[in-house]
């Protein structure tokens, strides 16, 4: 681990241990580690094990990429993993040996994995899903009834999980056939519902090859033929739907379009709590880090109405971590399209410190990261140490 790195790993721990109200005396007890190690270690002086790291991180009660600055231990976990689920879903039509787990193991399992989807922890994700969709499949295949509806909405989780991981680190293609596999598991789960949740992650596959005009058309045909939303849940359903239709549409330049799904998205996040429905967030929340999206999308003349979202309001920390993060990296975007390099450095840094894995794996990070060292060569060593870190140099 570089020095610089090891500084930050260093100042991260001390920062968090603050937070918790925590000496240093009473985290180097709970981790089981000497107080000169800590001290050491929190001043950059040492750099930590992997076992320390993580006994740090779990007295600290956070996962320990978010004490981790240099990323590529995380990185190599997803890529070797991608051969193990591509092994996993080869034969997801062909009825295979009788699972291990009985349906309640397996959606304790699955929920948690989806937590960590949510949180933005692909390595964790990395480590688990090839098994999980394997037992998940096994399941559908030796189950009927309402047990077999429920294995395969167990199917069409563990497939998302899994895509979150192939997606955001660059494998489109296993990405793709994940996304089949949902839709044809959520054939036999007989669940509107979980049809529209699947619409919105096919999405994707439009952004992936930049099919943005069809991906509207996908996604305004999703929306025409989910359920009506005169409850919470398929208000939910169809709310997510527009809010998704609303990138794409930013996407292809159709603002019209764009903007009429925003408040088509609007109403119905004004009628539901914030939440997570059938593992997507929506809510008020979620709408409104989605205006920032939008309007990132559609370029930079539409800058202000991402500005003007962020001025009176930044997400709760309540929201998953992968939107949160999602909504400080367009933010950078909009922040140096308008001319304010410093504070897109800064918002850089926060959807750092809250998702550390979708921050170093998203483009447009990589991309304002980039940009930002350019117009500042001779600023800040901060600045070249995180163009480093994402990717950008």
């Amino acid at each position: 681990m570089p020095a610089h790195l090891t500084n930050e790993v260093g100042q991260r721990i001390a920062t968090i241990r603050h937070a918790r109200r925590m000496t240093q005396t009473e985290l180097a007890r709970a981790a089981y580690i000497s107080l000169a190690m800590l001290k050491s270690i929190e001043r950059g002086a040492r750099r930590p094990s992997d076992a320390t790291l993580e006994s740090i991180a779990a007295v600290l009660v956070v996962d320990p990429s978010r004490l981790l600055m240099d990323s590529a231990r995380h990185d190599s976990r997803v890529h070797a993993a991608i051969p193990a689920i591509s092994a996993a879903i080869a034969a997801y039509d062909i009825r295979m040996d009788p699972p291990q787990q009985n349906l309640q193991e397996l959606q304790t399992a699955v929920d948690e994995a989806v937590g960590w989807r949510l949180a933005a922890q692909y390595a964790l994700i990395a480590r688990q899903i090839p098994s999980l969709i394997d037992e998940a499949l096994r399941t559908l295949h030796h189950t009927d009834g309402a047990q077999r509806q429920q294995a395969a909405r167990l199917v069409v989780a563990a497939a998302r999980t899994a895509d979150a991981a192939a997606y955001k680190y660059g494998h489109r293609d296993l990405s793709a056939r994940l996304i089949e596999i949902m839709r044809w598991a959520v054939r036999q789960a007989d669940d509107p519902l979980l049809e529209a949740s699947t619409a919105y992650v096919r999405t994707e596959t439009f952004f992936a090859a930049r099919a943005h005009k069809a991906g509207l058309h996908a996604l305004e045909q999703a929306i025409d033929a989910s359920p009506a939303p005169d409850e919470t849940q398929a208000a939910a359903a169809r709310g997510a739907l527009h809010m998704r239709a609303a990138v794409i549409a930013g996407r292809a330049g159709d603002a019209s379009a764009a903007d009429q799904h925003l408040a088509d998205a609007r109403r119905l996040g004004d009628q539901v709590p914030e939440d997570n429905y059938l593992g997507t967030a929506f809510g008020p929340h979620s709408v409104r880090i989605h205006e920032v999206s939008v309007a990132v999308s559609l370029g930079s003349d539409h800058v202000g109405r991402a500005l003007s979202v962020a001025k009176k309001w930044t997400p709760p920390s309540n929201l998953p971590e992968e939107r949160q993060s999602g909504f400080w990296i367009e933010l950078a975007r909009a922040q140096l399209w308008a001319g304010m390099p410093d504070h897109s450095f800064e918002s850089l840094k926060v959807a750092r410190f809250i998702a550390p894995q979708h921050t170093r794996e998203h483009p447009w990070a990589r991309d304002a990261a980039s940009t930002l060292r350019r117009l500042k060569r001779a600023d800040a060593e901060s600045l070249t140490h995180f163009a480093e870190w994402v990717g950008a140099v």
